[in-house]
C-alpha cells in the first residue's frame, strides 16, 4: 500500500526536433513510487484524496496506471504543476501544491488508508508537495497503528513528517543527506555525521535507515547494528529527479515479496540507478534492475575506512 494524501497533475513542455510535446501524467512522490513497484512485478494499491477539475482528471488518469486505486473525495482541488524542458533543463513555469485538508478529509482518508495498510504487507508512507497540505499527525498515528497491527512501514520523508513516523516506527526509514542538514539532523555531510544521524533516527524508532547522497554511496544502517556502503553501478545522468523515489519503491518491492534488508537495498540502489537514465519518474524495467542490482556493491563502512586510510598512507 501507498499512501499517497495529495498527489499532482503534472505537465510537461519538451522539444523533440521541430516538434513541442505536452505530457500529461499523475504525479507526486508517491505515485512515482507505485510506478516503481508496479514495474518491479508488486501489486500496489494507491490511497489519495483527490478534488476539482484537477482531481477529476487525476482520477482518470490514474486509472491508466496499473495499480488499485482507493480515492477519497475532497472539497477542495487537487495540486498541480507547469514545467518546461524544452532546452534540456527543466524550468518551472508554475505549479499550486494545494490547499491544507481539512478534518474530515483527513478522518476519512486514514480510514481507507488504515483498511488497506492492513491487507498489505509492506506500506509506504510518502508526502505532499508543500509540508502544510496534510497535517503531520496523520503518519505518526498510521506508522504507529500499521506496526502495532503486523504491518511493514517504510517511509520517505523529511521536516515535520520525518519526525512523525519516526516517533510512530518504522520498519525502513529513506532520507537524503540534503533533507538531514536542512532539518538540522546532521551537522555536516561526512559519512561519519551522516551515520550518527542515522543511529539517532534508529534510536528514537526507524529500524533501518537508508541515506541517499546524490553521486556518492548510499548509506545503510541495518536493522542488527549492519553499517553498509551502497556502492550503485555508475551510469550516465538523465534526470535525477526520482532517483530517491524509486530507490524506496524498490526496497519496498522486495520487502513485501519476503525478501531480506540487503536483497531490499540493492533493488532499491538498482532501481534508483535506472530511473537517472530516464525523462519519467518511476519508471523502468524489471529486467534492467535486476541485471544492475547485481553490480550493486555492498561494503562495511569501516572497511571502506580502512581502504581509505590505507590509500593516504602510499600517497
Amino acid at each position: 500500500m501507498v499512501f499517497a494524501p495529495a498527489p499532482l497533475l503534472t505537465v510537461t513542455l519538451e522539444q523533440q526536433a521541430d516538434a513541442v510535446e505536452l505530457h500529461l501524467h499523475p504525479g507526486g512522490q508517491g505515485v512515482w513510487q507505485a510506478r516503481m513497484i508496479t514495474a518491479l512485478g508488486t501489486p500496489v494499491t494507491l490511497c489519495v484524496a483527490l478534488g476539482g477539475e484537477v482531481g477529476g482528471t487525476l482520477r482518470k488518469l490514474l486509472a491508466d496506471e496499473d495499480v488499485t486505486v482507493r480515492a477519497v473525495e475532497r472539497q477542495a482541488g487537487s495540486g498541480w504543476y507547469v514545467h518546461d524542458r524544452r532546452d534540456g533543463s527543466r524550468s518551472e513555469i508554475a505549479d499550486d501544491p494545494g490547499t491544507p485538508m481539512v478534518r474530515h478529509e483527513i478522518d476519512e482518508l486514514y480510514t481507507v488508508t488504515l483498511t488497506e495498510g492492513l491487507r498489505a504487507p509492506v506500506s509506504i508512507l510518502s508526502g505532499p508537495a508543500a509540508p502544510d497540505v496534510v497535517d503531520p499527525d496523520i503518519y505518526r498515528r498510521l506508522a504507529t497503528d500499521l506496526s502495532a497491527n503486523g504491518g511493514t512501514v517504510v517511509a520517505d520523508l523529511s521536516g515535520a513528517y520525518l519526525s512523525a513516523v519516526v516517533e510512530g516506527g518504522v520498519a525502513v526509514l529513506k532520507v537524503s543527506h540534503e533533507e538531514l542538514l536542512d532539518d538540522g539532523l546532521a551537522e555536516d555531510d561526512s559519512v561519519e555525521a551522516l551515520l550518527a544521524a542515522g543511529r539517532r533516527l534508529q534510536q528514537q524508532g526507524a529500524a533501518s535507515v537508508l541515506i541517499s547522497r546524490a553521486g556518492e554511496p548510499a548509506l545503510a544502517l541495518l536493522d542488527g547494528g549492519k553499517e553498509l556502503l551502497v556502492h550503485a553501478p555508475p551510469l550516465e545522468l538523465a534526470e535525477h529527479r526520482g532517483a530517491g523515489d524509486s530507490m524506496t519503491a524498490g526496497v519496498a518491492s522486495v520487502l513485501a515479496r519476503g525478501g531480506d534488508l540487503q536483497e531490499a537495498v540493492r533493488i532499491g540502489a538498482a532501481a534508483g540507478a535506472l530511473n537517472v537514465t530516464r525523462h519519467g519518474l518511476g519508471t523502468g524495467r524489471a529486467e534492467a534492475v535486476r541485471e544492475l542490482a547485481e553490480r550493486v556493491r555492498l561494503t562495511p563502512v569501516d572497511e571502506d575506512e580502512k581502504d581509505d586510510e590505507a590509500e593516504g598512507e602510499k600517497e
